[in-house]
């Protein structure tokens, strides 16, 4: 009678494991995976609205698409492992603060990718990324000619408010207030957001001009704001 030691069952274990993974497909998997990461890597650095690029953040979402794929990849050959690496990620937790929502939308579209390439989905994740590379190129750079301003205008005299309304729509296709402060020394404090026109940035210095007004700062505006 042949005795099985624990050596030979690790060694068996193993080899079960690798076999049952084709390296054809794993191959062709992480090969477009590799290409689709640097697709996502692309556009991002096209669509790029903020102030400060991060070349690290848009590294890692061609990392992020290479270890999504592996990781299908793996658990799709093993129920046990596959389970295992659900309870795993359960407790992971990301501290990164992400302030742009359309951070969000790369981290997604690179996980998404990954997981259709580690399924041997590749044209379906091929086929979509196209698609969202394509509204994410023509609709990001049309919204960001169409951002609004933030107009803040700081006065002493209360009395002014009706000759900066004027200034204002005269030269904004759309404002609306957002808010107003009385600062110490009986200074007031006004936020308006602005749709200018035409690109048309000089009348600020038409409301500098204003008898009573001390300063007048107009800032580019995402959208958001906090009272």
């Amino acid at each position: 009678m042949e005795v099985t030691n624990f050596k030979d069952i690790f060694k068996s274990s193993i080899l079960e494991k690798t076999s049952s993974i084709s390296f054809v497909d794993t191959l062709i998997g992480l090969v477009v995976a590799l290409a689709l990461g640097l697709f996502i890597y692309y556009i991002y650095q096209k669509t790029f609205t903020g102030v400060i690029y991060s070349h690290t953040f848009n590294l890692s979402l061609i990392i992020m698409t290479l270890a999504t794929a592996l990781i299908i990849i793996g658990i799709s050959s093993n129920v046990l492992l596959s389970l295992g690496m659900v309870g795993a990620l359960s407790i992971v937790r990301f501290r990164t603060p992400i302030k742009d929502p359309m951070d969000i939308v790369y981290i997604f579209w690179s996980i998404v990718v990954g997981i259709l390439c580690g399924a041997g989905f590749s044209a379906l994740a091929v086929g979509g990324s196209l698609l969202i590379g394509l509204v994410l190129f023509v609709f990001v750079n049309k919204v960001k000619i169409e951002n609004p301003y933030l107009l803040v205008v700081r006065y002493n005299e209360n009395s002014i408010e009706n000759s900066l309304e004027h200034v204002i729509s005269g030269h904004t296709k759309k404002h609306s207030l957002k808010s107003k402060s009385v600062m110490p020394g009986n200074d007031f404090e006004v936020t308006y957001e602005i749709r200018i026109k035409e690109n048309d940035m000089n009348f600020v210095n038409n409301i500098s001009a204003i008898d009573g007004v001390k300063s007048a700062i107009m800032l580019s505006y995402d959208g958001n704001f906090t009272a």
